[in-house]
């Protein structure tokens, strides 16, 4: 039975500290951002619509999501194991949803306020890129201080109090962040880009507006779908990546080190608290240096000080051979240091993320060839730009699929080819990339900021001239730095999943030990992790279709809500003549209230795929094909991801182009040819692809906990094979019937759509 020592008790509590002190860092730079001027009254007003509408949003959700987080806390009471664990993996899981929504919510409500203010800061042409570009960053670097803070603490005090059996504990409180998160990106996904599809459409193609213009009643529900969507969404995104892959590292770590391994993943990820407060401070801008130079300045310098930090914690803190480590899995003939692999697989994890920074920058930049290639299709119209999208997303693809498949690689090699320990240092490779993920929270938050600051200003009318210049700037950059940060975080998804997968190995493992006989035929099959096997190739082909179907689902929803928008937008320039002329108001809360409504009617079908899935095949296909669904999933997944983010991100700073003047400009044929693009790839970048990170950890997590339960059911000694295709029944019969009523109800909307427009024709 493993124990922890009083030194490893000893800095486990001070990480705890640790975890505390990043939250009072967070804090003061609250406090620094709310100082800022908060602009003109008119600028006021305008934000405090969203405001509203974004926390009426957020309110909303919640108390949808609180009743399905209490069945599942309910369910996890009747997994196999000791009641102790049980009851603190159930608590563990409400803890975890908790502070992902905590997670999220903050990061809606201070970016619903700092907007404003970085609009107001860009009135004075001096100092206003300086001023406005501090401002946004710092109010992601306190979501990304508290992201640190509350993982810290939530995994310190789970290991204070379970000790050795703290990683069974902690997959409740990384499923728990992970199943909101996933329902926050689907739901905010699909409310952003509802929105932001419909005020286009109607907007920018059918009556020649501007974006931002506050003629159009989709604007406000567009600002707040950019902190529904990818403030609140990516913040709860990313702290659900730092829990689950504290939870496989720590599972891992156990196996392969021991003591040691169970908590020197702690150290590496506390380490990034540090480098988070490091980010924050030296992301300035220069005179008038562009905002995507100096914030990749401040990261490439944290993440060099965290590769460095962590070298000198494993020197400081593990031994110098395997041999005086006490894990509990067969490592082979392991002679290296550990304190060397340690090292080397968290720098494996930093520069992936420097790599997947830049590669993501090449692909999606205003200035990078494969954009202004995007942008010059628009000469020849809409099709052009969504073939010339497609083609940047699938070729982005692979090279960001090979660089994460060659780190893996990496981290293979220095295990000497014992896939243990490799599994761990995957895990490891994951901290270490996630000890930049204050700096990775930050930079994404700066996107929707700066975004909503640029339609406040030009919804206000108070900015003009050299400072609506500084915005537009400051939005390019934003769309960079949101596709920046959705590639790492489809790589820490594909590290942490790899890590669980290995995890999902370790539990059937031990399950297995307790079995005295697995008996023969079918159940040999079934409990078989060997490729070759049919039954296995099904799972991984189940695997990968459950990704398309996922991302189908997402889109689709998009497709949905957004037709509702363009017919209320259209409705009311038709009714209200007077909107066009400014003498009368939109009524922008009816296109939030259906932007509210719709999203959270689409939540639950994706939702309730990504958590049955799974157990439909583990039961009714065993713990072997269950595998192989697991690594379909994550190969599909990766691939489809990076897909959509990096089209959506091309699509998106095409746009942005030929709005600075390229291709005859706003208002030309080449503008709504990018206006289209943009359009196809909102729902991609914003809503599909960004999904498909939880929903990776969400099914991997899923088969982690009812790996144990299958085993039970298939061996022949406890063997109820009535029991176990029943549960796979019901499982898929809730899994495919969302499914099924989502079609039905989309039937439904067509018909009513069609309706209201033959009722509209009939009336003119």
């Amino acid at each position: 039975m493993l124990t922890l020592g009083s030194t490893s008790i000893t800095i486990v509590a001070v990480i705890g500290v640790v975890a505390l002190a990043a939250l009072l860092v967070a804090a003061t730079l609250r406090r620094q951002v709310l100082a800022a001027p908060e602009g003109t009254p008119g600028m006021q007003d305008i934000a405090r619509g969203v405001q509203e509408g974004a926390a009426a949003y957020l309110n909303r959700q919640f108390r949808t999501l609180a009743l399905f987080a209490v069945v599942v806390f309910a369910l996890l009471f009747l997994l196999p194991g000791d009641g102790g664990v049980r009851i603190g993996r159930s608590i563990a899981f409400l803890v975890g949803a908790g502070f992902s929504a905590a997670i999220g919510y903050l990061g809606m409500w201070l970016a619903v306020r700092a907007n404003v203010r970085v609009a107001a800061a860009a009135m004075d042409g001096r100092t206003g890129r300086q001023e406005g570009a501090r401002i946004a960053f710092r109010t992601g670097g306190v979501v990304g201080m508290c992201v640190v803070g509350l993982g810290l603490l939530g995994a310190s005090l789970v290991v204070l109090v379970y000790r050795a059996d703290a990683p069974a504990v902690l997959e409740g409180f990384g499923f728990g962040a992970a199943l909101l998160a996933m329902f926050m990106r689907v739901g905010g996904g699909i409310f952003t880009k509802a929105a932001d599809v419909g005020a286009d459409l109607v907007g920018k193609v059918e009556q020649g507006i501007p974006e931002d213009d506050p003629r159009n009643a989709a604007t406000i529900a567009d600002n707040v779908g950019d902190n529904v969507g990818d403030c609140a969404g990516m913040a709860a995104d990313l702290f659900e990546s730092y829990a689950v892959t504290l939870v496989a590292a720590l599972i891992l770590g156990k196996a392969a080190m021991g003591e040691q391994g169970l908590v020197f993943p702690l150290i590496v990820t506390a380490i990034g608290a540090f480098v988070a407060l490091l980010g924050v401070i030296v992301t300035r801008v220069r005179g008038n240096e562009n905002g995507l130079a100096a914030i990749n300045r401040g990261f490439y310098i944290s993440a060099v000080v965290g590769a460095v930090l962590a070298a000198i914690a494993a020197f400081v803190y593990l031994p110098g051979s395997f041999d005086q480590l006490a894990g509990t899995a067969d490592l082979g003939d392991v002679t290296a240091d550990p304190r060397v692999v340690a090292s080397l697989a968290v720098l494996i994890g930093v520069v992936l993320a420097g790599v997947i920074l830049w590669i993501t920058g090449y692909f999606t930049g205003t200035t990078s060839k494969p954009t202004l290639h995007v942008a010059a299709t628009s000469r020849t119209g809409a099709a052009t730009v969504v073939l010339s999208g497609i083609g940047v997303g699938f070729e982005s693809a692979v090279y960001t699929a090979g660089i994460i498949a060659a780190s893996i690689l990496g981290v293979f090699l220095l295990a000497g080819g014992s896939i243990w320990l490799a599994l761990f240092l995957v895990a490891l490779a994951g901290c270490g990339l996630l000890t930049t993920v204050g700096v990775i929270v930050a930079m994404d938050t700066f996107g929707p900021v700066s975004d909503n600051a640029q339609g406040i200003a030009e919804m206000s009318g108070d900015v003009d001239g050299e400072g609506a210049q500084i915005l537009t700037d400051l939005d390019a950059v934003g769309n960079t730095t949101k596709a920046i940060t959705k590639g790492i975080a489809i790589a820490t998804a594909v590290l942490a999943a790899t890590a669980l997968f290995g995890s999902y190995a370790d539990a059937v493992e031990t399950a297995l030990r307790d079995v005295s006989a697995v008996g023969g035929g079918l159940v040999t099959s079934m409990l078989s992790y060997e490729i070759i096997s049919p039954v296995t190739l099904v799972g991984v082909i189940l695997g990968g279709a459950t990704v398309f179907l996922f991302s189908g689902l997402a889109i689709d929803a998009v497709t949905r809500a957004a037709g509702a928008i363009v017919f209320e937008v259209r409705r009311q320039f038709r009714e209200h003549p007077g909107i066009m002329t400014y003498e009368e108001r939109p009524e922008y809360g009816k296109v939030v209230d259906i932007c509210t409504r719709d999203s959270l009617r689409e939540l639950a079908t994706p939702g309730l795929l990504a958590a049955f899935a799974p157990i439909a095949v583990g039961f009714g296909l065993g713990v072997g094909p269950l595998a192989g669904f697991l690594a379909g999933t994550i190969g599909a997944g990766v691939l489809m991801a990076i897909f959509l983010a990096n089209s959506g991100g091309a699509w998106d700073n095409a746009k942005k182009i030929v709005e600075d003047g390229a291709y005859g400009g706003k208002g030309s044929e080449a503008h709504a040819a990018t206006v289209i693009g943009d359009t196809v790839g909102d729902p991609f970048k914003d809503t599909a692809g960004p999904a498909i990170n939880p929903l990776i950890k969400v099914m991997n997590l899923v088969s982690l906990l009812i790996a144990p339960a299958v085993v039970m059911l298939s061996v022949p000694e406890d063997a109820n094979h009535g029991v176990r295709i029943g549960i796979a029944v019901v499982a898929a019969l809730i899994a495919f019937g969302a499914v099924v009523l989502s079609r039905v109800r989309a039937a439904r909307v067509d018909r009513e759509s069609e309706a209201t427009e033959a009722e509209r024709v009939a009336t003119r």
